[in-house]
């Protein structure tokens, strides 16, 4: 019985050097494909931060209107005044740390727009209300925004990531 353990020991041999060297080239391959597709989830994160921010804004917005007569042009409708209605709204880079922040905030009469700008891309969210309609536009970092002046002539056009011919 011995013997036959023994023998079975010896008979038993471990990996060659060339199936070791396939297996650790197979295993590169597969994370040389993985790798850039979990750093892109990164980015996918920053910019569904800002579209929830600009979200957020908006109710925040519908709040802000239902208390002051739904008058958004009186001066005082802003991203600070967002800010001190909820808390949560940062309104600079510096107090949003690696988050999105609310960029810009303002209205006319029955007209506003919230922009929220992404953490590290840079990607900027805008929801523009006019007289009870909701329109999504979204651009780069050197894209323009709409304004109350332009809400209601405005059109965006660029498609990349969540933004698909410039809304989201």
């Amino acid at each position: 019985m011995l013997y036959k353990l023994r023998q079975r020991a010896k008979d038993e041999r471990g990996f060659t050097l060339i199936e070791l060297l396939v297996v650790i080239l197979i295993i590169g391959i597969l994370a040389a494909i993985a790798i850039p597709s979990f750093l892109n989830q990164t980015t996918k994160a920053y910019d569904a931060s800002a579209r929830e921010l600009a979200r957020t804004a908006e109710t925040t917005a519908d709040t802000w209107g239902t208390d002051n007569g739904n008058n958004f042009g009186n001066g005082s409708f802003s991203a600070s005044a967002l800010n001190s209605y909820e808390a949560t709204i940062p309104t600079t880079a510096a107090a949003a740390g690696n988050n999105a922040y609310l960029s810009y905030a303002a209205g006319s009469g029955t007209t506003y727009v919230v922009v929220a700008t992404a953490f590290s891309t840079h990607d900027q969210y805008a929801i523009v209300y006019i007289n009870g309609a909701i329109s999504r536009y979204c651009g780069s970092p050197t894209w323009t925004a709409p304004t109350p002046a332009t809400a209601a002539t405005f059109t965006a056009g660029a498609t990349y990531g969540a933004c698909v011919n410039g809304t989201w």
